[in-house]
């Protein structure tokens, strides 16, 4: 009994199994094997045999027969792209594509990112919309080198899209080159390596202001480099192939439609349409009013225009359908108004520029007087055709088969939107600009104001629409400017351009966010009546000026005059300006050009602005003058406001970059875009940026939406207000009273919507000698961005730097005792210290002195000294006083009383023996310094006293007074 009769089986058939190669051995080789298509089938399947080699491959239109191991012609209806494989059926996602979602590093970890994947969408496949992160991989094993290419449809910068490939060495793309180029539809091709190659689409949204952001989709996603097809895919619906061996299946156009696997298109019936591309057709709807639109006509050779109504194109809608409107007839003939400023009309009615020379107010051209100069530019307030450097177009908020390209009309005073496929298509007009004329900068590179653009504008709308500005700097990258919601009456809005990388403006509108094939709000339109824009190379002119101020104007013939003078209105003779005056670039004719600079500040040497060199000096009451240094604060800061969030919990900040003060050679602040293309940067005193942490494209920081706070340096004061910009105390109030804060203003030229008189900023310097830290600023607690109406920017700079300079006036002398013989002068600053830099404290001073137990000992010494001299010398005359009157009254008692007559003595010497009777006679009387004196006495050689005599007559005058008395 055989195997097979033991298990009751048949031999298999053809199509219950199929063949496959085994994996490539180390030589390249291969084997083909039967793989049975079910589990029950046993014995009898083909035996292997010798592949092809691993690099065999066939060519587009063929695919590799595996019963023969021969490549093959595709049936008509089918194709093939020989190596390469192609994902254009977004119905589910594709086999070996691979989704999912994460929670930025930054963002709230208790957000399920689980459902933020990448959702096929039928012909394409979409993005998240939330702030989550986003990949969409696919892995392929390529046997040769190979390629990809897709189409994306990018249109938000909320959105941050990157796509890289990671090969079998783990090797990532480069990160620079990771970043999508914001496109309504384009096209990327990359080359891929042999071997594995991992292939990552990756988007992270940042909607900071919780608006509704558009996905980017992507479609018709085409890998080259495998080794084979062993198949021909089925042309989709909408496309078809009409010959064998067809590399792609062509489209159906309009009016047409297909079935999958078609080989021709079949027409629609009469009252049905379909897009190019359709699978199906659709019933052709009743006109109405939405789906024509009315014109102006270009001017005649007899100067006429006529009102005219075209339907939009393609048309789509019935005219025969019950209660479908006729297209209006169109008007009689009127005058066409006249040319645009700076065009004169010519012997065809039509427009013609003026030449460089000469200006014209849309009727006839002039030459310019002599000293004066054309102000070239371009200014469009008449619409009867569209200008030449202007074009309209329709962005689709979807992958779109719709050819059709009029988005906005001309209609004679006004320039308005058309109806649109959808009322979520974005109907853009641009404006090219091919550059701007030269203008001066000063030394400090401050950019006088090279061109300004001015429009008047006006929206209808019922719905949610929106209104944007947008100027671009290359053919990729437009940045939003300004946008306006719902119903917006008559109005101007002008825009600074401050850089020549400004290439073009564009303005877009867009219905309502909400996707529906119907058009339910068609009659909301956009309408601009006027645009201006100064001072463009290849410009015309409406009026002439007197020849500029400024003298750095290469490109024109006027002879300007010199730094710091001004033009008279009527001689055109030039005047100097009064002192420490600059020079006003947009008034460039009359003595109001000049304008005075604020307080501490003086003007730069090119005569264009008005610069601080860091320091200030300021007396207040009858105290002495306090100077200060800024300086050490000159260079650029940067600082960052307090965390903010979004709705999902993703961080943000407001990043402000600071330039206080400094002469011409100063480095301004600088924000920047590192976001989209363009790179756009933005310089001045202050300046912000929006940062947010993130991992994207391998940067710790992604910086966007960068504008300028303070271009110009307004003054310098301790006053809380200047040129209409307040500082109010209570934003900062200070710990206790202290030195008043110095006040630095700024304002900035740019002007907003919501800041028509431009954005300004104020920087108050407070001294804190004990802030260590250089960069040490806050925002106000009650405005946490930094302003509380958005115009008007405050910040508080605590510093040591902000301190004035210290003076001999900030310390005192401590001058110690004198402890042996030496003697020390020490110097500490005055408490509170309120002052930083400038003088130091001078060195302790050391001295010799004298002590106090010396000058007492000496004292007491000299005193005692004194003293007993004294009572020495006392004594001594007292002595001598008693001896005389013994000697008197001896002589008395001998003259026996007779009066004027004395004895006559016998010696004047004290005889031998008297000295013993004195001492008897004076002896309870002396002291004991007196005997020792009397020991001491001097004798004379014959043994006797010498003791002087009173004379009689002496005696005489003696007595007489004593009676008197």
């Amino acid at each position: 009994m055989t195997l097979c009769e033991s298990h009751t089986c048949v031999l298999p058939l053809q199509s219950d199994y199929h063949f496959e190669y085994t994996e490539c051995d180390v030589l390249g080789s291969r084997w083909r094997v039967a793989i049975p298509n079910k589990a029950e089938t046993c014995t009898g399947l083909p035996d292997p045999v010798k592949g092809t080699l691993c690099t065999f491959s066939c060519s587009e239109g063929e695919f590799l027969d595996m019963q023969s191991q021969q490549c093959q012609k595709c049936a008509a209806g089918t194709y093939s792209l020989g190596t390469s494989v192609a994902f254009d059926e977004w119905d589910i996602l594709p086999t070996g594509f691979i989704t999912h979602g994460m929670m930025t590093s930054e963002g709230n970890a208790f957000i399920n990112c689980s459902n933020s994947t990448w959702t096929p969408k039928g012909d394409y496949v979409a993005s998240n919309t939330d702030e989550c992160t986003a990949t969409l991989s696919y892995a392929v094993s390529l046997k040769t080198p190979g390629a990809l290419s897709f189409e994306y449809f990018y249109p938000d910068n909320s959105v941050y899209f990157e796509f890289f490939v990671q090969n079998d060495q783990c090797q990532a793309t480069d990160s620079d080159s990771r970043w999508m180029r914001i496109s309504e539809t384009n096209w990327s091709h990359y080359k891929l390596s042999t071997g594995n190659n991992v292939l990552y689409w990756r988007t992270t949204t940042f909607s900071l202001l919780g608006s509704a952001v558009k996905p980017v989709l992507l479609r018709n996603i085409q890998v080259s480099g495998v080794a084979y097809t062993s198949e021909c895919f089925h042309c989709k619906p909408g496309t078809h192939s009409s010959t064998a061996g067809s590399a792609r299946c062509a489209p159906c156009p309009a009016d047409t439609y297909s079935n999958k696997g078609a080989t021709v298109c079949h027409d629609c019936e009469s009252d049905s349409y379909a897009v190019p591309g359709s699978g199906s057709c659709k019933p052709r709807p009743a006109c109405t009013e939405n789906d024509y639109f009315y014109t102006h006509t270009p001017c005649d050779s007899e100067g006429k225009t006529r009102l005219m109504y075209k339907w939009i194109e393609p048309k789509i809608c019935s005219e025969t359908v019950g209660g479908a409107v006729k297209l209006p007839a169109s008007g009689k003939k009127q005058t066409c108004p006249p040319c645009n400023p700076g065009f004169f009309v010519t012997n065809s009615s039509a427009c013609e520029p003026c030449s460089n020379d000469s200006y014209s107010d849309g009727k006839v051209c002039e030459k310019c007087p002599v000293g004066t100069e054309p102000l070239l530019g371009f200014e469009y307030k008449w619409w009867t055709a569209m200008p030449r450097n202007m074009e309209s177009s329709v962005l689709h908020q979807e992958f779109s088969n719709s050819n059709r390209r009029t988005a906005w009309e001309v209609a004679g005073e006004y320039i308005y939107t058309t109806s649109g496929v959808q009322d979520t298509d974005y109907l853009t007009l641009t404006l090219n600009v091919p550059g701007y004329r030269a203008q001066p900068t000063d030394k400090d590179n401050k950019m006088s104001e090279l061109s300004r653009i001015t429009f008047i504008f006006e929206t209808l709308c019922t719905a949610d629409c929106k209104f944007y500005f947008l100027v671009g700097y290359n053919k990729w990258n437009n940045y939003l400017v300004e946008q306006w919601k719902g119903r917006n009456s008559k109005q101007s809005y002008s825009y600074l351009i401050q850089s020549n990388n400004t290439v073009s403006f564009t303005w877009t509108f867009q219905r309502t966010e909400e996707i529906s094939m119907d058009r339910n709000f068609s009659t909301d339109a956009a309408k601009i009546y006027s645009i201006h824009v100064t001072n463009v190379i290849g410009g015309v002119a409406s009026e002439c000026r007197r020849c500029a101020v400024t003298p750095d104007k290469t490109d024109s013939s006027c002879v300007p005059c010199p730094p710091g003078h001004y033009m008279v209105n009527a001689t055109g003779a030039c005047e100097s300006c009064p002192p420490n005056t600059y020079i006003r670039p947009s008034q460039p004719v009359g003595e109001a050009a000049c304008v005075q600079c604020g307080p501490n500040t003086e003007r730069n040497r090119a005569y264009t602005a008005c610069l601080s060199d860091c320091t200030f000096r300021v007396q207040s009451g009858g105290e002495a003058v306090q100077t200060y240094d800024f300086s050490p604060l000159s260079n650029v800061t940067g600082f960052t406001g307090s965390p903010r969030f979004t709705n999902r919990g993703l961080r943000y900040f407001h990043h402000f970059n600071l330039n206080l003060c400094g002469r011409e050679s100063r480095v301004p602040a600088s924000c920047v875009d590192n976001v989209t293309e363009s790179g756009k940067e933005v310089k001045g005193y202050v300046c912000q940026s929006t940062v947010v942490p993130s991992e994207i494209r391998s940067q710790s920081m992604v910086s966007s939406q960068p504008f300028v706070i303070g271009d110009t340096l307004i003054g310098v004061t301790t006053e809380t207000t200047l040129e209409g910009i307040s500082s109010p105390s209570w934003m900062f109030p200070p710990a206790s009273l202290q030195l008043p804060d110095v006040i630095f203003y700024y304002k900035s030229s740019d002007t907003t919507q919501a800041c028509k008189q431009c954005r300004s900023a104020d920087v108050r310097l407070r001294c804190n000698p004990t802030a260590n830290i250089k960069d040490l600023i806050t925002l106000p607690s009650k405005c946490s961005e930094g302003t509380c109406d958005g115009c008007t920017f405050h910040f508080l700079w605590e510093s040591q730097h902000a301190c004035p300079l210290c003076t001999t006036d900030h310390y005192r002398e401590i001058v110690s005792a004198c402890i042996q013989g030496i003697q020390r002068t020490t110097y500490v600053w005055q408490q509170p210290l309120q002052c930083y830099g400038g003088q130091s404290l001078p060195p302790q001073k050391v001295s010799a002195c004298v002590t106090m137990d010396f000058w007492l000992k000496l004292g007491v010494s000299i005193g005692l000294i004194a003293a007993l001299l004294l009572i020495g010398l006392s004594c001594y005359f007292w002595k001598k006083t008693r001896k005389l009157q013994y000697k008197y009254s001896r002589l008395m008692m001998s003259s026996e009383g007779k009066e004027c007559e004395l004895p006559t003595a016998d010696s004047c010497a004290i005889m031998e023996g008297e000295d013993a009777e004195d001492d008897l006679m004076d002896l309870t009387h002396k002291s004991f310094f007196t005997k020792i004196k009397s020991f001491s006495r001097e004798r004379t050689s014959d043994g006797f006293d010498s003791v002087p005599l009173k004379s009689s007559y002496q005696h005489q005058q003696e007595d007489e007074e004593e009676e008197e008395d």
